[in-house]
């Protein structure tokens, strides 16, 4: 078995205390990687008591020692590509070299309202995330960036420290097949998909492959990776997901140890090269042990 497991971690209704514990737990498992989210409000639209994603990502990076730290995904509209590309590169110090990045075109309109950030129509949030992308790409891995948008424009733009590892992975989540696909095929090192079927997962790598062929890269230059919940009860899925249970439960692990570990294989099975177990408080942690249990059982 060569795929990567991972935890991604919801940081609503939750304490940084509460994180810290879960984070050093999941690191003492078979998991070799942990992300966090860019909310600023519940995902579940049921309150908004969430932790601020950079910070937290910052705090994750200093309570671990092994994993790859990353983000799934930061929403391209809610910070200038030049703050966030200064804030990873910190973030990658604070980790020792250890951070990824992700990017996405977001989707929470109620947050864009609550914080007055303009709620654009999806051929423009698009835009946004492809130019974003650019200008991060630019200012991580080049000495000087110029770079003129519709959004963004960067003149003769630095990012000082760089990055420790010298491709620090950028990664773009989502399955629009038409732009958002075409957007990773085009510019990432990695592509999330949350909570997807397998036969899912399929039909959008194949699109994504035809994406990367036409920008003249390969699939294998990306790693493809999908969120998938673990709720062996009905009860489970509803505490955990609220009113996203049902646009999720293609995705979640459920039933009896031996069905979780069956449509776990199934991933595996189809080519998914990394799987990462979403969790949000309350932290079911009987579940985490289950999924490390099921990852072992795999091998």
């Amino acid at each position: 078995m060569s795929a990567i497991f991972g935890v991604h971690t919801g940081l609503q209704n939750t304490s940084i205390d509460e994180l810290r514990s879960l984070w050093t737990r999941i690191e003492e498992l078979p998991f070799d990687w942990i992300s966090i989210w860019d909310h600023f409000y519940s995902a579940d639209f049921d309150g908004a008591h969430c932790h601020e994603a950079v910070a937290a990502h910052a705090a994750l990076a200093l309570s671990t020692s092994r994993v790859e730290v990353g983000s799934l995904v930061y929403c391209a509209a809610y910070r200038h590509p030049a703050v966030l590309a200064n804030a990873i590169v910190t973030i990658d110090h604070l980790s020792g070299g250890r951070a990824a990045m992700g990017l996405g075109a977001g989707w929470a309109k109620f947050e864009f309202d609550a914080y007055g950030i303009p709620f654009e129509e999806p051929k423009v949030r698009l835009d946004v995330l492809e130019e974003s992308a650019q200008c991060v790409l630019g200012l991580l891995r080049n000495e000087t960036t110029d770079f003129s948008g519709t959004h963004f424009n960067l003149v003769d733009a630095k990012c000082e420290p760089k990055p420790m590892r010298d491709q620090l992975p950028l990664w773009i989540g989502g399955g629009g097949e038409k732009r958002t696909l075409k957007i990773v095929g085009k510019y990432a090192d990695g592509w999330n998909i949350p909570f997807a079927s397998p036969e899912a997962f399929v039909h959008k790598r194949h699109v994504l492959t035809e994406h990367a062929e036409a920008a003249g890269r390969s699939i294998s230059d990306i790693r493809t990776a999908i969120n998938v919940g673990m709720c062996p009860t009905e009860a489970d899925l509803q505490e955990q997901f609220g009113g996203l249970a049902e646009g999720v439960r293609a995705g979640v692990l459920m039933g009896s140890q031996q069905q979780m570990v069956d449509h776990l294989g199934r991933y595996l099975d189809v080519g998914v090269q990394q799987i990462n177990l979403a969790m949000r408080a309350p932290w079911q942690l009987e579940h985490l042990e289950m999924m490390a249990a099921t990852i072992e059982e795999l091998g």
